[in-house]
């Protein structure tokens, strides 16, 4: 770098809350100081973004702050001047919808662009409903696989839920994967249906806020208990076998 020229800016890895839980339950106080220097992000949602924000300590005017919005319509040329301002030496922030950003959200683009350009990539500490859940779930730690949304039609589903049976039987390894709040009870009988009875399954529901559920018991035992309704509840399934 010459002597004369200006350093390049930091992007900043900010998690965001799993719901309405008090904040600073799961989200360090040094975080408020950080993005209280920064006035572009980019984001999935401006109006989430805004409230989470603001719930947080965000002092700026918004007025003032620039959102890029990163989602599956936002298209390539427009993604390639999201980080324009940081070669310049400004800080930028990106955040995730829900929990931390790159880890099932489109934000490791970003990050990839970033380091193609030379600018740091700073993550700050969060909730991640992956890792809370497989942290509560007694399985194995280890060895894990996130496969992330199954199959919608219910033939490719259970062909998935299939295949991760046996790979968990082969390996040992945890496999976790999520699905569409109100489609998790389609999936849930699933898994009760077609998975054989010693396969052990863990449900891990809207973590961290005062509805949250983690059970973790083996298929023939969830079948003679009373299963607790996910439909629209944000939640993660674990499964080994």
């Amino acid at each position: 770098m010459h002597p004369d020229s200006k350093p390049k800016g930091i992007l900043y890895l900010i998690p965001s809350s799993l719901g309405e839980e008090k904040l600073a339950d799961v989200w360090p106080g040094g975080h408020v100081e950080i993005i209280n220097r920064i006035d572009e992000f980019i984001v999935e949602n401006v109006r989430t973004t805004r409230r989470f924000l603001k719930r947080a300590g965000y002092c700026r005017s918004f007025d003032k702050t620039v959102f890029h919005l990163l989602n599956k319509h936002t298209p390539e040329a427009e993604k390639a001047g999201f980080l324009r301002s940081a070669v310049s030496g400004n800080p930028i922030g990106l955040l995730s919808e829900a929990g931390c950003p790159c880890i099932a959200d489109p934000g490791q683009l970003v990050v990839q662009q970033a380091h193609e350009m030379e600018i740091a990539v700073k993550p700050l500490v969060g909730p991640s409903s992956i890792l809370l859940a497989l942290m509560a779930s007694g399985m194995n730690g280890q060895e894990f696989r996130f496969h992330a949304y199954l199959p919608i039609q219910k033939p490719q589903r259970i062909k998935k839920i299939r295949e991760m049976e046996k790979e968990s039987r082969a390996s040992g390894a945890t496999q976790l994967f999520m699905e569409t709040p109100f489609r998790n009870q389609a999936l849930l009988e699933d898994l009760l249906t077609h998975c054989i009875p010693s396969t052990r399954l863990c449900l891990a529901a809207e973590l961290t806020t005062a509805r949250e559920y983690i059970r973790t018991m083996a298929i023939q035992k969830w079948r003679t208990t009373r299963v607790p309704s996910l439909h629209k509840r944000p939640a993660i399934f674990l499964l080994q076998a």
